[in-house]
């Protein structure tokens, strides 16, 4: 069964993608978004983009986990 996806800020995601192996992409993340990057299993670098913000929407986090390949039981235990 799928759980439900936490209420997060922009920096505990970007705390949690970086415990998970994501590096701040090089040329990336100026502005209000920032920019993660990691080479999954199968060798194909995965880019996510993270807007700043104080509380993330529901929908832009399942975006953000999309994009990184995470499910949301994976984040649970990153954070």
């Amino acid at each position: 069964m799928r759980g439900r996806l936490p209420s997060l800020s922009s920096q505990q995601l970007i705390a949690a993608l970086r415990r998970a192996g994501f590096e701040d992409a090089p040329r990336r993340g100026k502005g209000s978004h920032h920019a993660l990057m990691r080479s999954d299993a199968e060798g194909r670098v995965r880019l996510v983009i993270v807007p700043e913000r104080r509380d993330l929407p529901r929908g832009t986090l399942h975006a953000v986990l999309q994009q990184a390949g995470l499910t949301v039981e994976e984040l649970a235990d990153l954070l």
